[in-house]
C-alpha cells in the first residue's frame, strides 16, 4: 500500500475541514474521519485516502479547475519551504532542486518524482502518483506550480513549466519540463 507523509496530508485535511459539509455529501465515512482527528506531519498515510479528499478538494475549492490548483501548488512551496528551512538556497535554483531531490523519498513511500534532467536552468522531472485520472491531472498540477514556486523563492527568473507527456491522457507517464533564467551572480 502506498503512503503519503503526514506533512502533505495535513495540507488537504486543514483544506477540507473548512467545508465539511461539502465534503461530507463526497467522502465516505471513513475517510471522513481524517478531517476530525490529529494529523501527525512524521507519519504515514493510505495514498488512497489522499487520492480521494484531492478529488473532494478539486470538486468544492477549485471547481473542477487547474488553475488554482497550480496556484496552490505554488503557494505550498513557501509552506514547505518553512516546515524544512534547509530546502532553499537562495540564488541557487540547482542546489534547491538537488536538495528537494534528497527530501522527496521523505514524502512518499513509493517513487512519485524522480528528477530525470537537471541543468543551470532546465530540469525535466517525472511524475507518477499512481492515481486515476482526475487526481493525477491535479497532482501533476499542484507539482507543476510547486516547481513554479520553488525556482522562484530560490532566485529564478522567467520560470516556465509545461507537461510534456501527461499519464492522465494515455502516455506511459507525465513529464515535466522547466526552465528559467538564472539570477544575476
Amino acid at each position: 500500500m502506498r503512503q503519503v507523509r503526514g506533512v502533505l496530508f495535513l495540507d488537504y485535511v486543514r483544506m477540507l475541514r473548512s467545508y465539511k459539509a461539502r465534503a461530507a455529501e463526497l467522502l465516505a465515512t471513513d475517510d471522513l474521519v481524517y478531517l476530525q482527528i490529529h494529523i501527525d506531519p512524521e507519519t504515514w498515510y493510505p495514498m488512497s485516502i489522499f487520492e480521494r479528499l484531492g478529488n473532494a478538494i478539486l470538486q468544492i475549492v477549485a471547481r473542477g479547475e487547474m488553475f488554482p490548483v497550480q496556484l496552490w501548488g505554488r503557494y505550498s512551496a513557501g509552506q514547505l519551504h518553512n516546515a524544512y528551512p534547509n530546502l532553499l538556497e537562495a540564488c541557487d535554483p540547482v542546489e534547491t532542486l538537488n536538495r528537494f531531490r534528497v527530501l522527496r523519498d521523505t514524502f512518499f513511500d513509493f517513487p512519485a518524482l524522480s528528477v530525470l534532467m537537471l541543468h543551470d536552468d532546465e530540469a525535466q522531472i517525472a511524475i507518477s502518483y499512481f492515481m486515476g485520472n482526475p487526481a493525477e491531472e491535479a497532482a501533476a498540477t499542484q507539482t507543476m506550480g510547486f516547481f513554479e514556486g520553488l525556482l522562484e523563492l530560490a532566485g529564478a527568473k522567467n520560470v516556465r513549466a509545461e507537461f510534456r507527456e501527461r499519464a492522465w491522457r494515455g502516455d506511459s507517464r507525465t513529464l515535466l519540463a522547466l526552465s528559467w533564467q538564472l539570477p544575476p551572480s
